[in-house]
């Protein structure tokens, strides 16, 4: 089962500890199963995560950019480009329904790419259950899901 993880659950490999979210859980879904993917949207994120650490002090920029290049050549985790036609088309469409665009974009990537989005996003959440979310859904794949990390483990 593919799952597209929303960018908090990668904050740990830069330093940044989330509340609820185990820093090995990356690795615990590869042990059981699951194939990971990122939407490449959330380098960017975790970039402009990570320097708002390290203006505040909290982080190094070693530390950031140590845990970004782990990610990023880390082949257990699959990147999803944002620039895909397909990906560029549906996060327009979700655009409508969502005020985010890098949400808009991670989820066209899970869409498109994935049977299943894990995120805490309560925005993300709310429109997975709109009318107008499903019909976009079903035209690119019908099995697709959006739940949370409780819901996986």
């Amino acid at each position: 089962m593919k799952l597209l993880l929303d960018t908090t659950y990668f904050l740990p490999a830069i330093g940044i500890s989330v509340k609820e979210i185990p820093r090995n859980l990356v690795i615990e879904l590869i042990r059981r199963g699951y194939e990971v993917l990122m939407s490449e949207i959330s380098i960017f994120e975790l970039s402009a995560k990570g320097a708002k650490y390290v203006v505040s002090g909290a982080l190094t920029p070693v530390k950031v950019s140590r845990g970004i290049k782990a990610l990023v050549y880390d082949e257990r985790v699959r990147k999803i480009p944002i620039h895909e036609p397909s990906i560029l088309l549906t996060a327009i469409d979700l655009r409508k329904l969502l005020s985010d665009f890098i949400d808009s974009l991670i989820l066209s990537s899970a869409i498109n790419r994935a049977d299943i989005l894990v995120t805490e996003d309560e925005d993300i959440h709310k429109v997975s259950g709109k009318r107008n979310f499903h019909k976009i859904v079903e035209n690119i794949n019908p099995r697709f899901e959006v739940k949370s990390i409780k819901e996986i483990l």
